[in-house]
């Protein structure tokens, strides 16, 4: 009776375990206004526990009955079906992704789950920390340094204004231009270059785009709509 006891709550410590280092993610992921949050992880961080504890224990009960059972078969299944978990938080309008992020939480926490579920307390703290390190401070390291950024700059123009004109003076301004879309409608009279344009820069990429706007509109090329948006 008292090893029975014993057993419960050591299962209860782990599956504990498990539900507060998940849930230690999803409150990062929840402060930022993600839909998989502080509830999700820690659900997805338990269950993947108590999915292991029922494998360890279904193999060890298998060879006190003389035959063998695998305990990696619930695991695997636990990662093929957090794959279609992550799947669902990733949201694509047109070439901007969001959630890979949060998918790859989830997909932490799994681990951590599985981890805390088969008794390595050690190995899931360790997890659970390295994660968080990586979702708090590398953010802020990340503005440290310049990365490429891809935008597109759709400018509407007189018909008497030319693509290549735009073009010249968006390269002044240091950035790269990748591919220009053109259309010239004779009847409205007016001119539409749309560029694909690559930035390095530092920061807030988007902080750019106001003195690109300000180069063109001084150039006195008559202006009439221009538009700045994510790839």
């Amino acid at each position: 009776m008292a090893d029975q006891i014993h057993d419960a709550l050591f299962i209860l410590l782990r599956i504990g375990a498990a539900a507060v280092l998940g849930g230690l993610i999803g409150f990062e992921r929840d402060k930022h206004g993600r839909a998989a949050g502080l509830r999700t992880h820690l659900l997805v961080s338990m269950g993947a526990a108590v999915f292991t504890v029922i494998s360890t224990h279904v193999a060890g009960q298998s060879h006190a009955e003389g035959f063998t059972a695998d305990p990696g078969r619930i695991a695997a299944q636990i990662i093929a079906g957090i794959g279609f978990l992550g799947a669902g938080v990733i949201l694509k309008s047109g070439n901007h992704v969001r959630g890979l992020t949060t998918a790859a939480c989830l997909w932490t926490a799994a681990a951590v789950g599985m981890a805390a579920g088969a008794g390595y307390f050690v190995l899931s703290v360790m997890t659970t920390g390295l994660a968080l390190v990586s979702l708090i401070l590398l953010k802020f390291f990340e503005r440290t340094y310049a990365k490429d950024a891809y935008r597109t700059l759709t400018v509407v123009t007189g018909i008497e204004t030319s693509a290549s004109t735009i073009i010249d003076l968006v390269k002044k301004a240091n950035v790269s231009v990748l591919s220009c879309d053109i259309e010239r409608n004779y009847v409205e009279g007016q001119a539409l270059a749309r560029l694909s344009v690559r930035l390095y820069h530092k920061g807030i990429t988007d902080k750019r785009a106001h003195g690109i706007i300000e180069s063109i509109e001084s150039a006195g090329v008559g202006i009439r709509e221009v538009k700045w948006t994510n790839n």
